[in-house]
């Protein structure tokens, strides 16, 4: 533990005012010195609660808590005696006297005074811009009056400004319910961080996510009713949006007027003016960091990264260390609504003479430069929709990358995409932006400091704690030094099996092992047979166990006996589990086709039981709202009507897509319906690694989008082109072409051979856009395997496809026929009659959403500091 100085007159005090990301990053960098235990540390926060992760700040509205969001440890405030004063910021400082007035009117004598006072929110001066409804999007308070007015009083919302915060606050009120629109003044979104080419695809991702989106148009007016509330807005060209509530979110200002008010410099378009160590140009004795400072290069920074930096060089200047802060990193790596977006370096091509290498593909979203020099130096790059190669690309950034450019932009599938890892980088390249870590320091912590984990290099380094983009390099980093020094890298399954899941997968097989507790058993690790397993191998096991059940003896029902307690919780219902308890229920409707009666039957039962119903993305129709208790009842009914389980809760096939084909487009040269029925009833059950879907288009215009699906089929006049290995979710990925022209028989031949090998090969929750990618060989490997029969295996594929064909079983109609497995079916097991009175609804559009309780925040004690 630190020693904590006592407070005497001879004690210096170092008073920081603010306490945001910058702040607390500040009070680590003090304690790190040992200025904690010579001096005394005064804290003056203005929020109601301590330091909290502001990037993050929209992951409040999917769950996340105050507490998850806190960045403060507080055993660490009490450790090293900091005051820290909550809901009490600086009003008034005497830089003559050194003396700072808190609101409470309590006042602090220092030697040092650091402002890290942030900045605030932007509002265009535009008339009735403090109406009621009228809304900022910066703290944890102001999403809590978002969200209440969200659910009181709005049905559509706009957010003016298209950046970050604005998308995020967009996704926010769609999230809520609310039909979102963005209005930024800029021709595109992102202006600062995509060019034209990045702002496009970015659109059409977001547009196709049902927001509304008017850029080149700014906010002239809000408009009113009589009692003052906001119910529509006034643009630049003319026109008007009806609105029933506002967010502001165009951009951010330093916080600088306690410093102009103390008479210090500040620049002419705000931020208080500092030196390269941080100390105002003004005063030695005080320093500013943050979005409130402006830098020694004339520019405030508004990303929490070289915030941390300014932070690392004021703690260091005031310990009579050498540093200095003359510029920072601006590159980014974000999800917004699920969309990568991430931009590095000269990513707007200003340096003279440079080129630019691109790849787009607005259908997919997609959109790839990078900027290069004449001497092939990488210089930046923006990446929409896919950044996986961000982390490496931006380490590269300044020298010659070892491979053409041309390599590093094309999507896997669409040539030969060069795999250059962090191996390749130099020991200075920046690994980690947020935190400055190089891979040096990285490959230190495991030769030097004896750390085999990313989570213990994270500890030592820091790296991969702030924004997390960076650690699936840092992943590849430590294992790669590992095995550079000779340390056996564990590549277990769990912590119960030293075996991989392919390895588990063979065991199964070849010694036709029927249960998990047999194979914990036999083959787990030493400290684990005899035990209960845990929560990664039993559901991996219960996979393999169920793609395998003919064929080595065992029920291929995943709630018979065992392979009960081994399923995920969607898998343990038979249905998917929502946010407020309640599940979702989806039938089965192969190829997306289906009768007038079986609409009536659906829309009945969501009448009958209440239910939200929504037309998804794969062609069916989902219910929503059913309590746990109803789901038999429900499923009773579906199945009277021919139904049966369309396993969105499993990591099965889910559905094969179909457009309407040569039956009835102009355009068709195959029946696209018939054979994605025949495709989805044939693999409809089968358990693999992770979800399939699929996709069959009649011809190449490719309305079903089959280039995007874990295996796709394109007609064309000769027969059925087959492509696999696609994804349309976060991470995109174009599907491979594996065979062409084939005949009904050849391609249902080959997609066996395909699943099955997969199955047989991937690891644990891998997609087969990951395991094309990862496997040895990749695509030319598979297609040796699966259509020449290279290593002697497709007649054991086709055989061990053939007995699942032949055994499927409705789990649905498996369930309800049993009544001692509709006995778990019910809220509470000693009162099987009570619903669960948690699971509520409210009425929205005609139909039901969820009754979700406010947000609210638990003020956490702050045990071992001086609140007041």
């Amino acid at each position: 533990m630190t020693a904590t100085p006592e407070a005497t007159e001879a004690t210096p005090t170092i008073v920081l005012v603010g306490h945001g990301m910058v702040g607390q990053r500040f009070l680590e960098a003090l304690a790190e010195r040992g200025l904690t235990a010579t001096h005394r540390v005064v804290v003056l926060c203005e929020e109601p609660r301590p330091a909290y992760d502001r990037v993050a700040l929209t992951s409040y509205f999917s769950g996340r808590t105050a507490e998850d969001l806190s960045m403060t440890d507080m055993e660490f405030i009490a450790t090293h005696g900091i005051e820290l004063y909550i809901g009490d910021p600086a009003v008034a400082v005497d830089r003559e006297a050194r003396k700072v007035t808190a609101r409470s009117g309590e006042v602090f004598e220092y030697d040092v005074l650091v402002l890290a006072t942030g900045s605030y929110p932007f509002v265009p001066p535009v008339p009735n811009k403090d109406a009621t409804g009228c809304f900022v999007y910066r703290t944890i308070e102001d999403l809590l009056a978002i969200e209440e007015y969200a659910r009181t009083r709005a049905t559509t919302g706009a957010v003016v400004g298209g950046g970050l915060l604005g998308l995020e606050a967009a996704g926010a009120l769609k999230g809520l319910g609310v039909e979102a629109h963005i209005v930024e003044f800029a021709p595109r979104l992102m202006p600062v961080q995509v060019d034209d080419g990045g702002g496009a695809a970015l659109l059409r991702t977001i547009e196709d996510m049902g927001l509304s989106v008017h850029t080149g148009v700014g906010t002239q007016e809000i408009v009113t009713d009589a009692e003052g509330a906001v119910t529509g807005m006034k643009l630049s060209d003319g026109s008007e949006l009806a609105t029933d509530m506002v967010v502001f979110s165009a951009g951010v200002r330093p916080r600088d007027q306690l410093a102009r008010d103390c008479g210090l410099t500040v620049g002419e378009r705000g931020g208080i003016t500092v030196d390269e160590q941080c100390r105002t140009v003004a005063d030695p004795h005080v320093f500013a960091i943050g979005e409130c400072a402006l830098a020694a290069d004339g520019r405030v920074y508004g990303l929490v990264a070289p915030g941390y930096e300014q932070a690392e060089t004021a703690a260091a200047t005031i310990a009579s260390d050498e540093a200095a802060f003359v510029g920072a990193d601006l590159s980014t790596k974000l999800k917004l609504l699920g969309v990568d977006v991430a931009s590095f370096g000269d990513a707007h091509g200003t340096t003279e003479d440079c080129l630019d290498v691109v790849y787009s593909d607005s259908r997919a979203g997609l959109y790839k430069k990078l900027v290069i020099g004449r001497d092939g130096t990488l210089l930046g790059g923006i990446l929409v929709g896919d950044a996986e190669a961000y982390g490496t690309l931006k380490a590269f950034t300044g020298s010659v990358p070892p491979v053409s450019p041309e390599s590093l932009v094309l999507p896997a599938g669409a040539g030969a995409p060069a795999q250059i890892g962090p191996a390749a980088l130099p020991d200075d390249a920046i690994i980690c932006s947020c935190n400055n870590v190089r891979k040096g320091t990285i490959r230190g912590a495991v030769t030097e400091h004896n750390c085999t984990t990313v989570p213990e290099v994270k500890k030592c380094t820091k790296a991969g704690t702030t924004c997390g983009s960076c650690v699936k390099v840092l992943g590849q980093l430590v294992t790669a030094e590992l095995e550079a020094s000779g340390v056996e890298v564990d590549k277990g399954l769990c912590g119960c099996f030293a075996q991989t899941r392919e390895e588990l997968y063979e065991i199964v097989l070849a010694l036709r092992v029927n249960t998990y507790q047999d194979l914990l058993d036999r083959y787990g690790r030493d400290g684990a047979r005899g035990g209960d397993g845990c929560e990664i191998c039993k559901p991996a096991v219960g996979s393999i166990i169920a793609s395998l059940a003919p064929t080595i003896g065992a029920s291929g029902y995943v709630l018979d006996g065992e392979q009960a307690a081994l399923q995920d919780s969607n898998d343990h219902f038979l249905a998917n589990i929502q946010k407020n308890g309640s599940y979702s229920v989806v039938p089965r409707i192969a190829g997306g086709e289906i009768t007038p009666e079986g609409l009536i039957v659906i829309g009945e039962i969501a009448r009958d039981f209440g239910l939200y119903t929504k037309i998804t993305g794969g062609q069916r129709i989902d219910m929503f709202g059913a309590r746990v208790e109803q789901l038999p009842l429900i499923w009773a009914r579906l199945v009277d009507a021919g139904f049966e389980s369309g396993h969105a809760y499993g990591k099965s096939l889910r559905t094969v897509k179909s457009c309407v084909g040569q039956t009835w487009c102009r355009y068709g040269v195959q029946d696209s319906v018939r054979m994605a029925i025949d495709l989805e009833l044939r693999y409809r059950g089968l358990r693999s690694p992770h979800k399939l879907k699929s996709a069959v288009s009649g011809c190449q215009r490719e309305c079903a989008e089959a280039q995007s699906k874990d295996f796709g089929v394109i007609a064309t006049a000769g027969g059925w082109n087959l492509y696999v290995g696609g994804n349309g979710g976060a991470t995109p990925r174009h599907a491979d072409l594996l065979a062409q022209d084939l005949s009904d028989a050849e391609l249902i031949r080959l997609i066996d051979r395909f699943l099955m090998f997969y199955i047989r090969t991937a690891d644990r929750l891998e997609r087969t856009s990951v395991w094309l990618e990862r496997i040895p060989g990749g695509l030319d490997h598979v297609r040796d395997v699966v259509v020449e029969d290279s290593l002697g295996i497709c007649e054991e594929l086709e055989s061990l496809m053939a007995a699942h064909v032949a055994n499927y079983r409705d789990e649905w109609s498996e369930t309800i026929n049993d009544p001692e497995k509709l006995a778990r079916f019910v809220s509470f097991v000693n009162a099987p009659d009570t619903p669960d009175p948690v699971v509520g609804f409210v009425p929205e559009r005609d139909q039901i959403k969820p009754d979700l309780p406010l947000l609210t925040i638990g003020q956490r004690p702050l045990e071992g500091s001086a609140q007041r």
